[in-house]
């Protein structure tokens, strides 16, 4: 079966497209937040992997076309931000504000988590940029000396979770302006997050995207100075 796969270019493709596409299809049907499409798709495929035996790497080789649009999907949230461009002058000052706070709250976190779980600085590099796109995480693990395999997992489940508890984060901690909304939700989990932004509502998509950009540069700069602190 591994041979087969290996010499396949599409099977990671379509095993990736249909168990995303049941996962839209169930979080029509029930309309529960919990119920996460990519979550969804996710177990699937690995439920997959793991009965027939299929071994990751060949997985990955088939489904690499996929990960070829990572990067145009990211850059191509810039548009809903460009629409609320005057959105952003206004409010420039506090949103810078904020994003910075966020990128600093969430290494400082996985520095508190490191040393409580006595994680090797190996490890503690690897989970330090959790919170933004995989495309720049990824090259932030490898520049740091942690596994970029772990990274990708974790800012995946960073996502997920982002994207599944959003709302009622929001609504136990009373945030209902915006803007506020936006930038907390993309600083926290990213593209994930911001496509459950975008359907709260374009002024809190815009916002998310702009946090994608702005913490991962932000993290990018800091995660070198945290890296030096465990």
């Amino acid at each position: 079966m591994n041979d087969l796969i290996a010499s396949s270019a599409t099977f990671g493709v379509v095993l990736s497209l249909i168990a995303y596409g049941f996962g839209v299809l169930v979080k029509f049907h029930f309309h529960k937040n919990w119920l996460n499409p990519l979550l969804i798709s996710v177990v699937i495929t690995m439920s997959v992997l793991s009965v027939t035996g299929i071994s990751y790497d060949n997985y990955y080789k088939s489904a690499a076309y996929l990960s070829y649009l990572l990067t145009p999907a990211t850059v191509a949230l810039a548009i809903p931000l460009y629409v609320q461009l005057e959105r952003l002058k206004e409010n420039v000052v506090a949103i810078l504000c904020g994003l910075v706070a966020g990128a600093v709250t969430s290494m400082g976190c996985i520095l508190a988590l490191a040393a409580v779980f006595k994680l090797s600085h190996e490890e503690y590099v690897t989970l330090l940029p959790k919170s933004i796109t995989t495309a720049i995480g990824m090259g932030v693990t490898a520049e740091l000396g942690g596994y970029v395999t772990i990274t990708v997992a974790v800012i995946v489940i960073t996502g997920i979770l982002g994207n599944v508890s959003c709302d009622f984060v929001c609504k136990m901690f009373h945030i209902v302006e915006p803007i506020a909304k936006g930038l907390a939700i993309g600083a926290s989990s990213h593209a994930i997050g911001t496509s459950r932004a975008m359907q709260i509502g374009e002024l809190e998509g815009a916002m998310s995207s702009l946090a994608i950009v702005v913490s991962g540069i932000l993290t990018v700069i800091g995660a070198s100075f945290f890296a030096m602190l465990y």
